[in-house]
């Protein structure tokens, strides 16, 4: 009977959590990562714009409310842990901390925040910040494009955090406790503290727990492919969402990719266009020569200057710089001469340059 009784209760409290992945078809361990993909294609499937079918409005509004639950973590580990009654009970007691009259939230209507808060709505999970990494490519990695792997360590949740965190109704966010200081005999005021053990709202860090000895974290490594585009500019920024550092009570902040060019040996960029300085003898200056120039690719590039060339002359070779972006064509090559002057003559070659160019 005893055996009979716990296997109903399991069934009741695990039903709702198991609809809940079925609708948006994931697994009870998806990462909030796979809970987001999962949602933008059953979004994209049913959204009662493109989907004409009668349910689809209906399966809409259950697959965004499952998504609501599950991409939070504090809600998800409630309806992991009670179903859907245990969040119909969270929201009770939201709703009561919200008519709190010492509860912050006349100072949040007008944008104050309290420590750590920064203005963001109550049911909003915090992110851990962003972690910017240098990546160094040379200048044909930017002409031709390039696939780079990057590892990257970051901290992630140790996998047992659940079972070392505790219900702390007064924690109000990570770091903050609400405290409650007797003004007077009737007269109560709440101010927020900070708390390190506070690691959501709600919950509480249990210090010297046995599930997670090296603390709520764990280095691991992550690899990572780093698509660098033809054309891609110095400076610009690739973003890889939700893959920085865990940390109990928030989601994971993004790993931005900062793109830094090595400097070229002998060509300089100025956006779409490349710039080098080539030298030219005297002799051709004057009649006039053929030539080739090695591209960034290493192709050979033909050059014909039939003219005169005069020093510091800045020739535009049109589609030979670097590609643009979006595959729209390519930049110009421009091209800085220098006239190389011998250092001295001979008497016959003066006479018979003064013959030539008199």
């Amino acid at each position: 009977m005893l055996i009979s009784l716990c296997l109903l209760i399991f069934i009741l409290r695990g039903h709702g959590a198991e609809d809940y992945y079925k609708t948006l078809g994931i697994k009870r361990s998806a990462s909030q990562s796979e809970i987001k993909k999962a949602w933008r294609k059953l979004s994209l499937d049913l959204h009662p714009d493109k989907n004409n079918s009668p349910d689809a409005q209906e399966k809409f509004a259950t697959a965004s409310n499952a998504y609501t639950v599950l991409s939070n973590e504090e809600r998800r580990e409630v309806y992991d842990r009670e179903g859907e009654e245990g969040l119909k009970r969270m929201e009770a007691r939201e709703a009561q901390g919200s008519m709190d009259p010492f509860g912050g939230g006349i100072f949040e209507a007008f944008g104050f925040g309290g420590f750590g808060g920064g203005g963001r709505r109550r049911d909003e999970e915090a992110k851990t910040p962003n972690v910017v990494i240098p990546l160094r490519v040379s200048l044909k990695q930017l002409f031709t494009g390039d696939l780079l792997e990057v590892t990257y360590i970051r901290q992630v949740l140790c996998m047992n955090h659940k079972e070392c965190t505790k219900p702390a109704p007064e924690c109000q966010g990570p770091g903050v406790r609400l405290r409650q200081q007797h003004l007077a005999p009737g007269f109560i005021q709440q101010v927020q503290v900070r708390d390190e053990t506070c690691v959501a709202r709600g919950k509480a860090w249990r210090k010297g727990c046995s599930a997670c000895p090296n603390g709520q974290t764990q280095p691991e490594e992550v690899k990572l492919t780093v698509d660098i585009q033809p054309g891609m500019k110095d400076g610009e920024m690739i973003t890889f969402s939700d893959v920085a550092d865990e940390k109990v009570g928030h989601s994971a902040g993004d790993l931005v990719v900062h793109v830094q060019a090595i400097p070229h040996e002998f060509y300089t960029r100025h956006g779409d266009d490349l710039r080098v300085s080539l030298k030219v003898g005297l002799l051709d200056a004057l009649v006039g020569f053929e030539t080739t120039v090695k591209q960034v690719d290493g192709r050979d590039v033909k050059l014909n200057k039939p003219t005169v060339t005069s020093h510091g002359e800045v020739q535009r070779v049109k589609g030979q710089g670097m590609p643009k972006s979006g595959g729209s064509g390519l930049g110009d090559l421009l091209i800085t001469w220098e006239v190389t002057f011998p250092e001295a003559l001979t008497d016959e070659q003066k006479a018979l340059l003064k013959k030539a160019l008199a």
